[in-house]
């Protein structure tokens, strides 16, 4: 059944939508916001991946045909509470990142050193940036051009651990500009062949 003109769309309703371009967009209506004709859907996640959804923002003055599949009736349910001292907290460390790393830039720091920070703080959270230096837990300090025997500190598992994971960055860099560079000559090579 097609809705009609200034119908309201109950959450939890399963709807069909046409836009002017043609395409189909099909989901359960999370939101409607009848002042600015605004209809929030969830859909199947587009990346495959389960108990993930997208969402889709559908501004009603460009959609052509609007069908309710199935009408929800009943209330629905309650919306999910909100940790919000997590948010804060996840919003605030994020914030730290940002700055952080437009401190680097700022600072005039390499792009490999940008990138050693980066794979060293997914391991170790406290590491930070001291001028040009990056200062991993208040113990190994590792200076530009950021290289294995770049690595100073106390002797002991700190400044082991940090040195192998700076070892390994600078071997997964090699080997990524290695399968690079092979994948770029590939099509050189097939060209050849095929002349």
């Amino acid at each position: 059944m097609a809705a009609p003109p200034g119908e309201y769309f109950s959450v939890g309703s399963q709807v069909s939508c046409r836009t002017c371009k043609e395409q189909r967009l099909q989901g359960e209506v999370v939101d409607f916001d009848y002042q600015s004709k605004m209809l929030a859907l969830k859909c199947p996640s587009s990346s495959g991946k389960p108990n993930h959804a997208d969402i889709l923002l559908i501004n009603l003055q460009y959609v052509s045909e609007v069908e309710i599949i199935n009408d929800r009736t009943e209330t629905p349910p309650p919306l999910a509470s909100l940790n919000v001292s997590k948010l804060a907290s996840k919003a605030r460390t994020e914030k730290e990142e940002k700055l952080s790393q437009a401190y680097a830039i700022s600072a005039g720091v390499s792009l490999e050193g940008q990138q050693l920070f980066q794979t060293i703080h997914k391991t170790i959270k406290d590491c930070k940036w001291q001028e040009k230096n990056i200062v991993v837990m208040e113990e190994v300090v590792i200076t530009p051009p950021y290289q294995v025997e770049n690595c100073k500190g106390k002797e002991g598992s700190a400044l082991s651990h940090v040195r192998k994971i700076v070892e390994k960055h600078f071997r997964d860099a090699e080997s990524q500009k290695v399968l690079q560079r092979s994948q770029a000559q590939q099509p050189q090579k097939e060209a050849a062949l095929s002349s």
